[in-house]
């Protein structure tokens, strides 16, 4: 694959504009039919220091359609890919946006730069651009688009400076990075180091493009080409017109893991010793995966019900603040696809509805009181849905998730939603799923093989058939349903690998017993009554 760096002049005074813009349609119009990818600079609308909110945004609107026109015109001339950085408008202001164009000139993807600099958040009294940053508060995946067989992801300008987020690009398996930049402070060393040092931690390339500030300039600058083992393939500098190199974009950078270990990848090297608690993203509140957090534990089933209503935010916040290490929730499926945590399939017992979730919109749920059952003081509580859970309490503590839609075979057990939120969230490695369902079992093993499974009691009262069952699908843990166990059982699974949890206990004598028979994880809805009573035992047997 051919590709192709673009770097125009820029300019700090903004009477320069349009000569800056002319320079760069003449280097458009240099590119030829040998090119299979083309990239331009950040903001390849307002090539110059434009002062202001009303500057910035008449020279977007000036410029950028011309711009945009001009760049699928090329895109088709040329037979290329082309990302082009400009202003995009919304109702709430201009985003800065890199613009992928198909070889057709098709616009076919928007990349909204995930960092936007203080420059464009501050408002025009402050001395900034004011633009439309609303969505960058929001918790989002990486923007990953796929075209012709390649996966590309993105990063703009200020982008480049969070190194906490290279780690979450590289989970993508991605082969490009679209880099569209100004960073006008950075000297040609440091711009270096930062994208080969980006390039080796996520094994992909790097097609980035900026601008110069004139030939002897020593920053800025810098349009490169970086390959997924580090090397440098092109670098600009400092001057100005296009740059050109051939890549194997399916090419990858592979090295031993440590000494005398399997090649991988750097990013997958790095991930077997990752603590993400010790991070600045995580900090203290992000608890030890499960795979990694002691036992035994206790499991507040339902969230800390006794005092809040059960399967509510109160209940699962109280569990937190109180150090539970796991809580449990079940999952229901509305009738518009809105996964919602309820213990019952029918509304009667825990809101003032009726019927089946199943049979009501999320909007109807929500016209319901889900808290005036438990007591006066949650009247008016509301239903949570899975996606809330995970935005409040995701990688701070292990979740026990009782997919109940799946014990009754749904008719969309919607398996890939599901899991889609867990790696939203990055938390595969602080949850499992429950299920009586072996089939279901066995499809999300398969489907997503790095997330962990626990297989339920499915009404067979013989000890050891739950156990056999979870031998048979190589499961991760057994959620043993009492009296219909036994210690043969608890010691047959452990023998196996297979970890025990047990529903339930809320009297503290019957759950000191399971943690004598060696249980791995009590389930109780009395959560700070069981701990108070069993702490010194639970803690002597971590």
């Amino acid at each position: 694959m051919k590709v192709c760096v673009i770097q125009p002049h820029y300019s700090f005074c903004e009477k320069d504009i349009k000569s800056c813009f002319d320079g760069l349609l003449s280097l458009l119009d240099q590119c030829d039919e040998s090119l299979d990818l083309i990239v331009l600079p950040e903001y390849s609308d307002v090539l110059a220091d434009v002062k202001g909110r009303d500057g910035f945004y008449n020279a977007v609107q000036q410029y950028q359609p011309f711009l945009l026109k001009k760049a699928s015109e090329t895109a088709k001339r040329c037979n290329s890919l082309m990302f082009v950085n400009a202003g995009y408008e919304t109702e709430n202001g201009i985003r800065n946006t890199t613009h992928a164009i198909d070889r057709n000139g098709n616009i076919v993807g928007r990349y909204f730069k995930a960092h936007p600099a203080p420059s464009e958040v501050k408002t025009d009294a402050e001395g900034g651009h004011e633009l439309d940053v609303a969505y960058s508060y929001e918790i989002a995946s990486p923007y990953i688009l796929e075209l012709e067989g390649l996966r590309f992801a993105f990063l703009t300008c200020y982008d480049f400076y969070f190194y906490e987020n290279f780690a979450k690009i590289a989970r993508e398996n991605i082969d490009i990075i679209i880099g569209c930049s100004l960073q006008r402070t950075d000297t040609h060393e440091a711009l270096s180091i930062i994208n080969q040092f980006l390039c080796y931690n996520t094994n992909a390339y790097l097609i980035r493009a900026s601008v110069s500030l004139g030939e002897n300039a020593e920053v800025c600058g810098c349009s490169m080409v970086v390959s997924p083992g580090g090397k440098m393939l092109l670098n600009m500098n400092s001057n100005v017109g296009l740059g050109i190199c051939e890549i194997d974009p399916k090419q990858k950078y592979y090295k031993p893991a440590g000494h005398m270990g399997k090649l991988k990848s750097h990013y997958e090297y790095i991930e077997e010793g990752r603590r993400p608690w010790l991070y600045r993203n995580g900090g203290a509140s992000v608890v030890p995966f499960d795979g990694i957090m002691k036992y035994p534990r206790l499991c507040a089933h339902r969230g800390f019900s006794t005092v809040a209503p059960e399967n509510s935010m109160p209940a699962f916040g109280a569990a937190v603040a109180l150090g539970a290490e796991e809580i449990e929730f079940d999952l229901w499926s509305t009738k518009d696809g809105v996964l919602v945590s309820c213990h019952d399939e029918t509304l009667d017992r825990v809101s003032d509805g009726s019927g089946k979730i199943g049979e009501h919109t999320y909007e109807e749920l929500l016209q319901l009181d889900f808290g005036i059952k438990h007591g006066e003081k949650f009247k008016g509580l509301k239903i949570p849905t899975f996606e809330e859970i995970l935005q409040k309490f995701a990688g701070r503590v292990i979740m026990n998730i009782h997919v109940k839609i799946w014990d009754v075979n749904a008719k969309n057990p919607m398996v890939e939603e599901i899991v889609a939120l867990i790696r939203k969230y990055d938390c595969e490695q602080h949850i499992y799923f429950m299920t009586t369902n072996d089939e279901i079992i066995k499809r999300v093993m398969e489907y997503a093989p790095d997330l962990r499974v626990c297989v339920g009691w499915d009404g067979n009262k013989a000890p050891m058939s739950i156990v056999d069952r979870a031998i048979a699908l190589g499961a991760y843990k057994v959620q043993l349903f009492k009296p219909y166990f036994n210690q043969e059982s608890i010691d047959k699974a452990h023998a196996h690998g297979i970890l025990c949890n047990v529903f339930w206990a809320d009297d503290p004598d019957e759950a000191r017993h399971y943690l004598e028979m060696g249980v791995d994880t009590v389930l109780t809805n009395d959560y700070l009554t069981v701990y108070n009573a069993v702490k010194k035992d639970y803690f002597n047997r971590k």
